[in-house]
């Protein structure tokens, strides 16, 4: 291959790296927290929220009840199920008509259960909603709302990923047998980490490619789903997914009294669908003519459809199945296959094995983009030596630069691990738990961006680091709290110590980094940004040391 051609894809890969690269580095390190997203949301859940589970038959009277004498719970409720019991919960959301359809922050969530005299008591619980924040910074590459736009922006970041990895994969293919297996230590560490760089992106790269393509088609799968509707299925798919106002009718209301018993529902599936193991009954619509319940679960041994598993709909009331279109285990080959990027993206699959992957190659993932933005720093000390010769002048771009990647990536790390800590301290002292989760990742990630611009990358790098090490040292230091001292109001879970475990290992690894980077910024070279002295402006706005 052509030097000429060589040098275009390698500035194709750094300029659209750069461009996308810190927005992916939050998109990853969420996205690889968002694994464990249900063994955090245990974790994270306080022991007086915890509802104790009842045999699934006894909710069949808080449903009927429920669905009867509230209008808002009767277009579309949730139970919960574990294993063969239920949790003796309905809850439903109403939402602001006028926030987009994916903006979990306009919604109102509400809750029925059973009063000691058997009637049905109303409550409007403010769970903490952390996981869904996570999840919604993963998404949106760490925008704080769910919404078309800010999909569409993390449409183009993936754009620009997917083309950062093709044209990266070219500029290697020449020296990709000599260099793949290379990481040469040594004093030269612009050299060490660009080895680093190229094997993990390497070895990573179907991942990667998965995330890249699957992300854009996430990104506008709404514009991609209405022209397919449109086209191939004659407005016809939109169906299973949008209620279906009932036609006028002089018919009376059906009584959800009628409705079969969940025990009776969740059998039907199992028999469609052996090895299916069912987690909830999401009713829509249970006193109109077009009653529906989706049974969701989930089937170890199939590719599930989406994160939460798959479901069949079914008629409450006959328990005729409506469709398995969607459900574990029992889907087309056509569905199978789009619904394999779902699997692919989210490690429905697999298990626990498949989930620990997925969390390393998440963290893997983000360093990548952390690292492709210093070696982009180093490249522009190396261009200045070049031109300037032993005193090396810093051009302003590049001390930006290097300050954003610090900030931007350490304070999305110390953002996250304190919010998190904060559930456990959070219940009880707070009303709007998930608004103090979103308070709380903010300031600290922009209080991170402004001091890395106000001190510089290297003078700001040492300091975010430790601060990533204690924030992050605060998951296990609550749970530990809640155990040595319980009248505290913090609790411990010796089943969820995994969460606490991983945290620290996270915490000690962030230790050696402060400790590492800080050597680098005492003994690196003196021409570079990572360098202690301050930096000061040149009359031609540029940065030296």
């Amino acid at each position: 291959m052509k030097a000429d051609t060589i040098r275009t894809y390698k500035s194709v890969h750094t300029w659209t790296g750069i461009v996308s690269g810190m927005a992916l580095f939050i998109a990853f390190y969420a996205g690889a927290l968002t694994v464990f997203k249900e063994p955090l949301r245990i974790w994270s859940t306080p022991p007086a929220a915890i509802v104790p589970t009842v045999p699934m038959d006894e909710v069949q009277t808080l449903i009927a009840k429920t669905a009867a004498s509230t209008p808002a719970a009767a277009k579309a409720f949730t139970v919960r199920l574990e294993g063969d019991k239920a949790v003796p919960l309905v809850e439903w959301k109403v939402k602001d008509p006028n926030a987009d359809d994916h903006d979990e922050s306009a919604v109102r969530h509400f809750s029925a259960m059973l009063g000691p005299d058997g009637n049905v008591q109303v409550n409007e619980p403010r769970p903490s909603r952390l996981v869904e924040f996570i999840d919604v910074l993963h998404r949106v590459v760490g925008l704080p709302v769910d919404s078309d736009l800010n999909r569409w922006v993390m449409g183009v970041i993936s754009g620009l990923y997917f083309v950062a990895l093709i044209s990266g994969l070219i500029v290697l293919l020449p020296s990709l047998i000599k260099d793949f297996f290379a990481l040469r230590v040594g004093k030269n560490l612009k050299r060490m980490w660009l080895d680093a760089h190229n094997v993990v992106g390497i070895v990573s790269l179907p991942f990667h490619l998965v995330m890249a393509l699957s992300a854009v088609v996430f990104a506008y799968h709404d514009q991609i789903y209405d022209v397919q509707d449109k086209v191939v299925f004659d407005g016809k798919w939109s169906e299973m997914y949008s209620p279906r106002p009932a036609p006028p009718s002089d018919a009376p209301p059906l009584n959800p009294a009628q409705m079969l018993t969940p025990t009776q529902l969740t059998q039907i599936v199992k028999q469609a669908s052996p090895g299916f193991l069912p987690t909830s009954l999401q009713y829509g619509q249970v006193t109109g003519p077009k009653a529906t319940v989706r049974i969701w679960g989930t089937n170890p041994e199939a590719v599930s459809p989406r994160a939460a598993g798959g479901f069949a709909a079914l008629d409450p009331y006959s328990g005729k199945i409506l469709s398995m279109d969607y459900l574990t285990g029992k889907q087309s080959t056509a569905n199978l296959f789009i619904s394999s990027f779902f699997a692919l993206h989210m490690a429905s699959f697999g298990g626990l094995a498949v989930w620990w992957l997925y969390f390393l190659l998440g963290l893997a993932g983000a360093w990548l983009f952390y690292s492709g933005n210093l070696l982009w720093v180093e490249s522009r000390r190396k261009a200045q030596r070049r031109n300037d010769g032993d005193t090396p002048v810093q051009r302003r771009d590049t001390a930006w630069m290097a300050a954003a990647s610090v900030g931007v990536c350490l304070g999305c790390v110390a953002g996250l691990s304190l919010t998190i800590a904060a559930a456990k301290w959070l219940p009880g002292r707070v009303q709007d738990m998930a608004a103090w989760h979103v308070g709380i990742y903010y300031v600290v990630f922009f209080g991170s961006v402004a001091w890395a611009f106000l001190r510089g990358a290297a003078r700001s790098s040492v300091p975010l680091l430790w601060l990533s090490a204690l924030c992050t040292a605060a998951i296990p230091l609550s749970s530990l709290t809640g155990w040595l001292l319980p009248g505290s109001g913090l609790w411990a879970d010796g089943a969820l110590i995994s969460v606490d475990i991983t945290a620290l290992v996270g915490a000690l690894a962030f230790l050696w980094m402060a400790r590492a980077t800080h050597r680098r910024v005492r003994n690196g070279p003196k021409d570079s940004v990572w360098s202690a002295p301050a930096a000061q402006r040149t009359e031609g706005g540029e940065v030296t040391v």
